[in-house]
């Protein structure tokens, strides 16, 4: 009977180990840097866009050329307006916050779909603590951590009509706000290449010994 289960269970590794090839092949970027003319016909759109406004073009220009083809971070600090605000179509008051979560519900599932995710979110707790030669705390809301699987997604979404669709929340939600682009150098988290890995073999562990015992 074991030695049958044994046999019958051989299945959920090469299971385990196609689910994480798919999960590879979706959340890393396999197409390498930016290349100049997608460089120059992103610039185009960006320069379209509604947040063009809003957007150091020169900066967002150099952040492209740049390209190591590698995931990174948005860091995004946010202020948030204290009152409530009309919505920028229907006219309905809904509060700053609400308003926020209802251009990231529409920005997010886009996201996703490129291999991007929010990392974390977090509400400010105090004033700063430690700074010198910055200006005063304009009193943050939110900081937020957003992957992207590389700088020609976070392209793709940012000129994409989707986005443009939504962007006007974010404008009447946010009354200050400054994205700042990272790259991981150490963390204590288990990050998602390895946390997936680790939940498909404790999956598949289980599933095997649940046939080693049936």
């Amino acid at each position: 009977m074991a030695t049958s289960g044994f046999h019958g269970a051989w299945w959920v590794w090469p299971l385990a180990l196609a689910l994480y090839g798919i999960f590879r092949a979706w959340y890393d970027n396999w197409r390498g840097p930016l290349r100049i003319a997608e460089i120059d016909a992103f610039m185009v759109r960006a320069e379209q866009s509604p947040g063009a406004r809003h957007t150091d073009l020169q900066v967002l220009r150099r952040f492209m050329e740049t390209d190591d083809g590698k995931e990174f971070v948005m860091c995004n600090l946010v202020r948030l307006f204290p009152h409530e605000v009309a919505h920028p179509v229907t006219g309905k008051i809904y509060s700053a916050r609400n308003m926020v979560q209802m251009y990231f519900s529409g920005f997010v599932p886009t996201l996703i779909r490129a291999g991007g995710h929010p990392m974390m979110m977090m509400r400010q707790a105090g004033g700063y603590v430690d700074a010198w030669n910055t200006p005063p705390d304009p009193g943050w809301s939110i900081v937020g951590m957003v992957r992207y699987r590389s700088r020609r997604d976070m392209m793709v979404l940012a000129t994409d009509q989707r986005f443009f669709d939504v962007h006007p929340l974010k404008i009447a939600a946010i009354a200050q706000t400054f994205s700042l682009p990272t790259q991981h150098v150490f963390g204590m988290a288990i990050r998602p290449r390895t946390g997936v890995a680790l939940i498909l073999v404790l999956v598949a562990a289980l599933a095997h010994l649940a046939s080693l015992l049936a």
